[in-house]
C-alpha cells in the first residue's frame, strides 16, 4: 500500500474525512440537480425546445460530456450513500458507549438520512433505465416527427417519451414520494453540508437552515410540477 492509497484509507476511516465526503459529493448534486430543473422545465416550452435542449446534451464534446457527467454524477451519489451510511454506523456503535440525548439525536438524524438516501439511490437508477438507457424502448420507438418533417432527418423525440413515461399512474406516484424524499433529505442536507465546511456559526445557523428548507420547497415545486401537469391536466397529451 502506498502513501497516497494509505491516505485515502485514513481519511476514510475518520469521522471527518466520511463527513467531509457526504458534504462535498453534496453540492456536487445540489447544483446538479437545479440545473437539471432549469432543463426540465423545457418540457413546458414544447416539443422543439426541449428536443433541442436533449440533443444539445448529448452532442457536447463529441457525445462524451453526457457520459462523463454521468459518471461523475453516479461516483458522487454512491459516494454520498456509502459514506452516509458508514457515519450512521459509526453514531451507532458510539451510542451503544455514550447514551447522551445529543448522540441519540444525531443518531436518528443519521437513520433518516441513511434510509432516504437509499430510496433516493433506487429512485436514480429507475430514473435512469426509464429516460437514459429507455429500458424496453429502442432509438426508433421516439423519433421526434416534427424535426423529420422539417429537415428529413431523425432526432430523439425525449418530449413524447417524457409525456408517455409520466402518462402511467404508478410511474407518477413513485416520483412523487420519491421527489418528497428527496427534498426533505436535501432540507437537512444543505444546513449540515455548510455545519461540515465550518459555515454553520451561531449567527448564521438560522439564514442557512432557512435557506436550504427554501431551496428544497423550490425544487420540490419545480420537479413535481411536471409529472403533475402531465398526468392530472394531460399537458402534452
Amino acid at each position: 500500500m502506498n502513501a497516497f492509497t494509505r491516505s485515502l484509507f485514513t481519511f476514510w476511516s475518520s469521522s471527518i474525512g466520511k463527513k467531509y465526503i457526504v458534504a462535498l459529493t453534496g453540492i456536487v448534486l445540489f447544483l446538479f440537480l437545479a440545473g437539471h430543473l432549469v432543463g426540465n422545465l423545457l418540457v413546458f416550452a414544447g416539443r422543439d425546445a426541449f428536443n433541442g435542449y436533449a440533443l444539445f446534451l448529448h452532442k457536447a464534446a463529441h457525445g462524451l460530456g453526457v457520459w462523463m457527467a454521468r459518471a461523475v454524477l453516479l461516483s458522487c451519489l454512491v459516494a454520498h450513500v456509502a459514506a452516509t451510511i458508514a457515519l450512521t454506523r459509526q453514531n451507532r456503535s458510539a451510542r451503544q458507549q455514550y447514551e447522551s440525548k445529543n448522540t441519540l439525536q444525531a443518531s436518528k438524524s443519521s437513520r433518516i438520512m441513511m434510509w432516504s438516501g437509499s430510496t433516493i439511490l433506487a429512485f436514480v437508477i429507475y430514473h435512469l433505465l426509464q429516460f437514459t438507457v429507455r429500458a424496453g424502448n429502442s432509438y426508433d420507438s421516439y423519433v421526434d416527427p416534427e424535426f423529420l418533417a422539417t429537415t428529413g432527418l431523425k432526432r430523439h423525440d425525449a418530449w413524447r417519451m417524457m409525456i408517455e413515461g409520466f402518462s402511467w399512474f404508478p410511474a407518477v406516484f413513485f416520483y412523487l414520494i420519491a421527489l418528497t424524499l428527496l427534498c426533505s433529505h436535501l432540507s437537512h442536507g444543505v444546513s449540515s453540508t455548510f455545519q461540515t465546511l465550518g459555515f454553520n456559526s451561531k449567527r448564521s445557523r438560522g439564514l442557512i437552515q432557512t435557506a436550504g428548507k427554501s431551496y428544497a420547497i423550490l425544487l420540490w415545486l419545480g420537479f413535481i410540477s411536471i409529472p403533475i401537469a402531465i398526468y392530472f391536466f394531460k399537458f402534452g397529451r
